[in-house]
């Protein structure tokens, strides 16, 4: 099912490309802003260049301060997937903002996303609201260790989650992109606390709970790594780290902040077959607005205050526009096509890449609506970080000018996934594959 405000055709990129305005609002941003950004890969330090400032976007497609129109394959890094400015969230949002911006109490919206989010989560019982990823994320690992008295934290070495002091060890995502193996400001006794082993090593993983499995408060995981590629974890994998977890009282929480919502209305817990003891969701729950939530078993998330111990509170939690903007956009994926509309899309690419030129290039390696082009036909897709090669995060680079040139915006930055949405169609992932093909 396609946005009805979505252009039908692919965008034809304009030839000399000229990003004059956006030049001189990153030269203005850059005095009062730290590298003249609010996150650190829309800098453009390893694509080169100046950064594309957006003005506006429908659909699939987003238009530049100079005029520039793109076929957007980044998506607001995932969250929108029923595209860009999709007419029945921005009408909710609209309804609601001429309600109140903000009330700082309860209101109908949160019960309504609540009720949403917990139909699609079947194992869990309650969820809180919050801002951001990161927050969500902290608020599972407080919980986590309150439920159990302990400490320390298991990670996954190129697993991102969000800027928590105790997670920025051996991270993904923009901590990779700007070449930084942890993060300037975390003591070493928090990061001491976090206990990191490879993605995807079941000796490792095994060791880990025999040797520490009774200090382990929790164990967190991107049940499908997409923060530092695509990362594909076996179902055995994940089936075994819940039998640990489960062993040794420690809880597991699936980050799905990137993933939640993209395999249909449910989780990835569904499609694997394995429960978590906590789940954190961020980007799509709230349709492209500032939402992210943390969910779980009742006895857990009962913790929180006030019926528990463990304090969480935020001024702008459950803010009633950006609950709005998530009751919309579930409904919309709950009552239409939009997964049928994304899995054809996706079996377009996986079909039409062999047979087209964009194969000798690159790989592109799909888990549902989730696309990463790995600039290395030669070596076997990574299952971890560490095998991410030299070859395919330089060469993605060195194209990157090249594919805006072209009219076609992907993250910049070879550590990113892609996104497929409502709003694409196959002239679109046509599109895709012609720029890629295209030399640098």
């Amino acid at each position: 099912m396609t946005n009805s405000s979505a252009p039908q055709s692919p965008v034809s990129g304009p030839s000399n490309l000229s990003l004059k305005r956006s030049a001189e609002l990153f030269a203005r941003a850059e005095g009062v802003i730290p590298a003249g950004v609010s996150s650190p890969v829309r800098a453009f330090r390893k694509v080169g260049g100046t950064p594309v400032f957006f003005k506006e976007a429908r659909g699939a497609h987003v238009i530049d301060e100079d005029g520039n129109r793109y076929l957007d394959f980044c998506m607001a890094w995932g969250p929108l997937i029923l595209g860009h400015a999709h007419p029945k969230v921005v009408e909710a949002v609209q309804r609601a903002a001429a309600d109140g911006l903000a009330f700082g109490t309860a209101h109908r919206h949160e019960g309504e996303l609540a009720e949403r989010v917990l139909a699609a989560y079947r194992y869990a019982q309650m969820v809180r609201f919050v801002v951001s990823g990161t927050e969500a994320v902290a608020t599972a690992v407080r919980l986590a260790r309150a439920s159990n008295g302990r400490r320390r934290i298991l990670k996954f070495d190129g697993c991102y989650h969000g800027h928590v002091d105790s997670l920025m060890v051996k991270a993904g995502s923009g901590v990779v992109t700007q070449g930084l193996a942890d993060s300037a400001g975390v003591p070493a006794q928090v990061a001491a606390d976090t206990l990191v082993i490879p993605l995807g090593d079941l000796d490792a993983l095994e060791q880990a709970f025999r040797e520490e499995g009774a200090s382990l408060a929790a164990a967190i995981i991107e049940p499908v790594p997409a923060n530092n590629g695509l990362l594909p974890q076996s179902a055995a994998y994940l089936r075994r780290l819940r039998e640990l977890t489960s062993a040794h009282g420690t809880v597991l929480i699936f980050d799905e902040v990137i993933t939640g919502f993209r395999f249909g209305y449910h989780g990835y817990d569904k499609v694997v077959g394995i429960e978590p003891d906590l789940t954190t969701l961020g980007k799509i729950v709230g349709g492209g607005l500032p939402v992210a939530a943390v969910l779980g078993r009742r006895e857990l998330l009962s913790q929180l205050a006030p019926l528990g111990p463990v304090y969480q509170a935020g001024t702008m939690a459950g803010n009633p526009v950006c609950l709005a903007a998530g009751v919309a956009t579930l409904k919309e994926l709950s009552e239409g096509g939009v997964y049928q509309h994304i899995e054809m899309l996706g079996r377009h690419l996986d079909a039409a890449h062999p047979r087209h030129a964009s194969v000798k290039v690159a790989q592109l390696p799909r888990i549902g609506p989730i696309v990463w082009p790995y600039f290395d036909v030669k070596a076997a897709l990574p299952v971890a970080a560490s095998a991410i090669s030299a070859e395919a995060v330089g060469s993605y680079h060195r194209r990157y000018r090249s594919w805006l040139a072209q009219g076609v915006y992907l993250p910049p930055s070879a550590y990113e996934v892609c996104f497929l949405s409502a709003a694409h169609t196959t002239a679109d992932i046509d599109k895709l594959l012609d720029v890629l093909a295209n030399e640098a």
